[in-house]
C-alpha cells in the first residue's frame, strides 16, 4: 500500500500555491460551486469549459472574464459570441469541441485545473492536465475509473499533482496526511444509500426518474445523482481508492452512514480509526484541493453547526445490501478482470442510466444492462494497453451496444 497523492509532512514543505484556474465542466454543479470558491479565495480564472448551457456562460464570463473559453461545438460558439455582443461582455478567445477543451485544460497561464466534466469527456483534458505538469483538483471519477493507470503514470513522469474533490476521496487523504503508508490497514468509504437505502430489488423496479433524482443529502448532476441511487457511484469511489492510495479492493470497504456527516475513514493496523467529518456541502473539498496544504478560514460558514447544541445527533451505519445493489461487486470485479474493463463498466453505466432519464427503462435494469455488457465485452480483458482514440471508439462502440438492449428486454 502507499498513497499517489502528495503528502507535505510540515505546512512549509514545497506545494505549488493555487494562483490561476482553468474549471472544465464550469457550468455543471461542481463547476460552478468550484467557481464560487475562486471568487471567495480571490483566485483568477483564466480558462472555462462548458457544454452548450450558454446563458450561464456567459454570466461566468461577465463575472470572471477568462482569457479562453471552450464550448461544444460552433453552433454553441456561434450563439455564444452573438449573446455576449448583446449583453455588451467583451468575448474571449474561443475554441471547440475536443481541441478546445484540451487546450483549456493545457492553458499556459494556469497552474491549477479543476476537472469537473463528468463521464467519458472529462478523460482526455484530463490526460493532457496531468501530462503538463499541473494541478489537478479531480471531481471527474471516469478519468481514474477508465484509465487510472495511464492518469497516474502520466502526472508521475510530470510532477503534476492530482488532489481529490470528491468528499470521500478528500477525506481519506486528509486522514493520511498524518500517517506513514505502511501503517494503513484498509480504508472505509462512506455512503449516503441514496433515496432508496433498505429497499428492496423489487422496490426499485418501478421507481421514478423524479424519486431518484431527489438525493436526501447532497446537491449534485443529474448522472452522479442517479449514480448514488445505484451505488454506481461508490463502485467508482473504489476503484478510484485502488489507483490513488495503491490498493486492491479487499482493501477498500463501504458501509451506508445515511447522515453523510462521516466522509470517510482510514483503518491503521493497530486497530485505531481516523476519520474526516464535515456538513454534505461539496465546497468544502473543492476549497481544500483548491487551498492545499492550508485549510482556508470560512469562520462564517453554515458547516460549523455540524455540533450544534440545540440539535440532538444521531449517526448510524450500516452493511451495503449487495444483492440489491450489486455495484460494488462489479467493480471488484472489472478491476480483477483487468484490461479495458473498467472501461466497458464505465461506458455501459453511462449508457444505461441516459437510458433510464430518458425514461426507457426501469433503475433495476442499469444493473441489468451493465452486467450483460461485462459478459458481452469479457474479450477486452485481455487489452493491456491502449491509445485514447482505441479507447474513445471503445467506449462509444460499448454505448451503442447498450443503447441497443432497449430493443431486447423482457
Amino acid at each position: 500500500m502507499g498513497s499517489n497523492l502528495p503528502v507535505p509532512r510540515r505546512l512549509n514543505d514545497r506545494v505549488p500555491q493555487t494562483r490561476k484556474l482553468a474549471i472544465l465542466g464550469s457550468t455543471g454543479s461542481i463547476g460552478t460551486q468550484s467557481l464560487e470558491v475562486a471568487r471567495d479565495e480571490g483566485f483568477e480564472v483564466v480558462s472555462l469549459a462548458a457544454g452548450r448551457n450558454v446563458e450561464r456562460l456567459i454570466e461566468q464570463i461577465r463575472l470572471f472574464r477568462p482569457d479562453y473559453v471552450s464550448v461544444q461545438d460552433k453552433d454553441v460558439r456561434a450563439t455564444l459570441i452573438e449573446r455576449l455582443i448583446h449583453h455588451n461582455v467583451s468575448c474571449p478567445e474561443i475554441g471547440v469541441g475536443r481541441e478546445g477543451l484540451v487546450r483549456a485544460a493545457k492553458w499556459d497561464e494556469a497552474d491549477t485545473i479543476v476537472a469537473a466534466i463528468t463521464g467519458f469527456a472529462g478523460l482526455e483534458p484530463v490526460l493532457a492536465a496531468a501530462s503538463s505538469g499541473k494541478k489537478i483538483a479531480l471531481a471527474n471519477k471516469e478519468a481514474l475509473v477508465v484509465a487510472g493507470y495511464a492518469v497516474m503514470q502520466l502526472a508521475s513522469d510530470s510532477g503534476a499533482l492530482i488532489l481529490p474533490v470528491d468528499s470521500e476521496h478528500s477525506a481519506i487523504w486528509q486522514c493520511l496526511l498524518s500517517a506513514f503508508p505502511s501503517d494503513l490497514h484498509h480504508v472505509v468509504l462512506t455512503c449516503s444509500g441514496g433515496p432508496f437505502f433498505g429497499q428492496t430489488r423489487d422496490d426499485l423496479a418501478y421507481v421514478s426518474v423524479a424519486q431518484a433524482l431527489a438525493h436526501p443529502t447532497w446537491s449534485m448532476g443529474d448522472k452522479i445523482t442517479i449514480d448514488s441511487a445505484t451505488l454506481m457511484n461508490k463502485a467508482f469511489e473504489l476503484i478510484e481508492a485502488c489507483h490513488l492510495y495503491g490498493l486492491e479492493p479487499d482493501d477498500v470497504r463501504v458501509v451506508i452512514h445515511p447522515q453523510s456527516r462521516v466522509h470517510s475513514l482510514v483503518a491503521f493496523k493497530d486497530g485505531s480509526y481516523l476519520a474526516q467529518l464535515g456538513s454534505p456541502d461539496m465546497r468544502v473539498p473543492i476549497r481544500y484541493a483548491l487551498t492545499f496544504p492550508y485549510h482556508s478560514d470560512c469562520s462564517n460558514s453554515e458547516s460549523f453547526g455540524l455540533f450544534d447544541s440545540s440539535v440532538n445527533h444521531v449517526w448510524t451505519f450500516a452493511k451495503v445490501d449487495e444483492e440489491t445493489f450489486p455495484s460494488l461487486r462489479l467493480a471488484r470485479k472489472v478491476w480483477h478482470d483487468g484490461g479495458l474493463m473498467p472501461l466497458v463498466f464505465n461506458a455501459s453505466n453511462e449508457a444505461a442510466v441516459r437510458l433510464f432519464l430518458d425514461g426507457v427503462i426501469q433503475l433495476t435494469q442499469i444493473f441489468d444492462f451493465v452486467e450483460r455488457a461485462l459478459v458481452e465485452f469479457s474479450y477486452m480483458s485481455s487489452i493491456e494497453s491502449s491509445t485514447f482514440d482505441d479507447m474513445m471508439n471503445g467506449h462509444h462502440r460499448v454505448m451503442r451496444r447498450v443503447h441497443d438492449y432497449k430493443y431486447t428486454t423482457a
